[in-house]
């Protein structure tokens, strides 16, 4: 029996350095809904997410689809690439992803926010096993825990991400069958 884990990037949010409160935009508000539409062709089970209102925001109309609640998983938040703002994102994110054991101060390493990630990712596989899960989550975070399983899943691939984005992992227990990019198929 094969258990379903759909982890959805989180829609554009208007950027502000309160990285738990910030909310999506009014663009990422109208692409949530594109994203309730999608997944509510496949029979989702359970809702969890990332404690960030943006990611939240991303899953709402899932849970309400499936009149669920959410269940909060603080393991699946983004990864603190810093204590305070870098010079220069793309360096400073390019960095992390060639030196996995480096981390900005105050920051996690690629190493370090992977184990938070694999940590709540097994839990989950474990919980709702057999079951069909949203995970509303974050970009680097969801591309780290992609990578545990394969090396392809690298910083060029998370730089193909788009806001929102869907992929869909199958494992039989907690080996990865295959991975399955969904959001591509929503047409607006």
């Amino acid at each position: 029996m094969n258990t379903h884990i759909y982890f959805v990037r989180h829609a554009h949010s208007a950027y502000t350095p309160d990285e738990l409160m910030r909310a999506l935009s009014v663009r990422g508000m109208e692409d949530a809904k594109g994203v309730a539409e999608i997944l509510r062709k496949e029979n989702i089970d359970v809702v969890l997410s990332s404690p960030y209102k943006r990611a939240i925001q991303t899953v709402e109309g899932v849970a309400k689809i499936i009149e669920s609640e959410i269940k909060i998983v603080d393991g699946f938040k983004e990864r603190t690439l810093a204590s305070g703002m870098l010079d220069n994102f793309q360096e400073a994110i390019e960095k992390v992803w060639q030196e996995t054991d480096f981390s900005w101060e105050g920051g996690e390493s690629n190493e370090v926010a992977q184990k938070r990630g694999i940590t709540s990712l097994l839990k989950t596989l474990d919980t709702y096993k057999g079951k069909r899960v949203v995970v509303g989550t974050h970009g680097n975070i969801m591309v780290l825990i992609m990578n545990y399983f394969a090396k392809k899943y690298d910083y060029e691939f998370w730089k193909t991400l788009v806001m929102p984005d869907i992929y869909k992992l199958t494992f039989n227990n907690k080996e990865l069958v295959s991975v399955e990019r969904v959001w591509e198929n929503y047409e607006k």
